[in-house]
């Protein structure tokens, strides 16, 4: 019963902008020091590999960001199916908020898969099954994003962008296994959690700590972006009324 009963209150926008407000700041400490330590570690004091030299030093963004694009589409697909189910304006606030995030997530992981594949593969760009899937992935996003634009009517763009994100589910576990079902020049995970790393310690635990910053920064951001929808979708009501005459009198 006390488990429904929280489940309902996160459910209200009031209470999560409320409750939220205390995590952001220390939320935002964390994220920037794991950042700060894990790119000095990563890039300074990790060894230079013996095949790829210091090219492999992308691996400190790409596979963070790769790993957070994954998670994040998860992430707004869950949220889209409890908005369906239980009608929860909550849920679809952070599905549309987590869109642009994982896009741009999504964008970076692309970017620098390619600028590490010119001196690993020999080019910038290879319709491999890992990337090519991937970009499918960069553009469902956008076409959550475009969808939330499409429609003048919030609960129509809201249930429209709910069934694109749980249909694109599909593409994840393609990603995944791509190196695994097809010819791919993508080399296979580095982590994995049904075998021990592929990697040395001296590297894997910078990698880790990036890996680690990177969601709680995604955290960070997600919390943000949703309190600046929960203060869009609600500006008629009183609370926000109260709460906006309240910071202008400060």
């Amino acid at each position: 019963m006390a488990s429904w009963q929280w489940f309902h209150r996160l459910g209200s926008p009031r209470w999560f902008y409320e409750k939220t407000g205390g995590w952001l700041p220390w939320l935002t400490a964390v994220a920037l020091v794991l950042l700060v330590l894990g790119t000095v570690w990563g890039l300074a004091f990790s060894p230079e590999d013996f095949k790829q030299g210091n090219s492999y030093r992308i691996i400190y963004i790409h596979v963070p960001a790769a790993f957070l694009a994954l998670a994040g589409y998860y992430i707004m697909a869950v949220c889209g199916a409890v908005g369906l189910i239980w009608r929860m304006k909550l849920a679809f606030m952070v599905m549309k908020s987590a869109a642009p995030i994982g896009a741009g997530l999504t964008f970076v992981s692309l970017v620098t898969g390619a600028i590490w594949g010119k001196p690993t593969w020999g080019t910038w760009w290879a319709w491999d099954a890992r990337i090519t899937s991937m970009l499918i992935l960069f553009f469902l996003y956008l076409g959550i994003m475009a969808l939330q634009s499409a429609f003048q009517n919030r609960e129509a763009a809201d249930k429209a962008s709910a069934i694109l994100a749980l249909v694109g589910t599909v593409n994840i576990p393609i990603i995944y296994k791509s190196v695994d079902w097809w010819y791919t020049l993508h080399q296979p995970a580095t982590l994995k959690l049904t075998s021990a790393p592929t990697i040395h310690a001296s590297m894997l635990y910078p990698l880790l700590t990036m890996v680690v910053a990177f969601y709680v920064f995604y955290a960070v951001v997600l919390l943000l972006y949703t309190r600046h929808e929960i203060l869009r979708r609600e500006s008629r009501t009183g609370w926000v009324r109260e709460l906006i005459a309240k910071e202008g009198g400060l």
